[in-house]
C-alpha cells in the first residue's frame, strides 16, 4: 500500500522537528555564549589572552572553540564578539575553526562510530587547519586598517 500525503507530511515533519531538536542546543549554547561575552567582557579584558596572533592566543582559542561546540552561525557571532571586545582576528578565527571542527562531543562520536583513526585524523585536520589559516591571514592581513 502507497502512503498518502498526510502520512509522508506526518513522517517529514516528525524527521524535522526531530533534527531541529537535536541540533537547536548547539543553535543556543553558542548565541548564548556571544550574548554572555558581549554583556559581562568589558572592552579589552580578552586582550592580554588573545589580543595578538600568537601561539599562546591561537592555543587558547582552540581550548575556547572546542569546549564551546558551536554550531558556524554561533560561532561567527562569537568570534565577532571576542574581536569587538579586543581579541585579536587570528585567535578569532582560531576559535572558529575550533569550534566547528575539534568539537569534543563530535570526537566521541568519532571515537565510538569511526574509531580512533577517523578521530586522530580530525584532530589533526583541525589544528592543521588553524595553523594554516593562522599563517595565510598574517601574510595577508593588514597591520593597519585602512580608512
Amino acid at each position: 500500500m502507497t502512503p498518502s500525503f498526510m502520512d509522508l507530511y506526518g513522517e517529514a515533519t516528525k524527521t524535522a522537528v526531530g533534527f531541529f531538536w537535536k541540533a537547536g542546543w548547539a543553535f543556543v549554547l553558542g548565541y548564548y555564549v556571544s550574548g554572555m561575552i558581549q554583556a559581562f567582557v568589558p572592552k579589552g579584558r580578552l586582550t592580554p589572552y588573545l589580543g595578538n596572533p600568537g601561539f599562546k592566543s591561537l592555543s587558547l582559542a582552540s581550548v575556547f572553540g572546542a569546549i564551546s561546540s558551536s554550531c558556524s552561525f554561533a560561532a561567527l557571532a562569537t568570534a565577532r564578539s571576542l574581536v569587538l571586545k579586543g581579541a585579536h582576528f587570528v585567535a578569532a578565527v582560531a576559535f572558529m575553526f575550533a569550534s566547528t571542527n575539534l568539537v569534543i562531543e563530535l570526537g566521541i562520536l568519532i571515537l565510538i562510530f569511526l574509531g580512533w583513526q577517523f578521530l586522530a585524523a580530525e584532530v589533526i585536520g583541525g589544528i592543521l587547519l588553524i595553523g594554516i589559516s593562522s599563517l595565510l591571514i598574517r601574510l595577508t592581513f593588514p597591520s593597519s586598517p585602512c580608512r
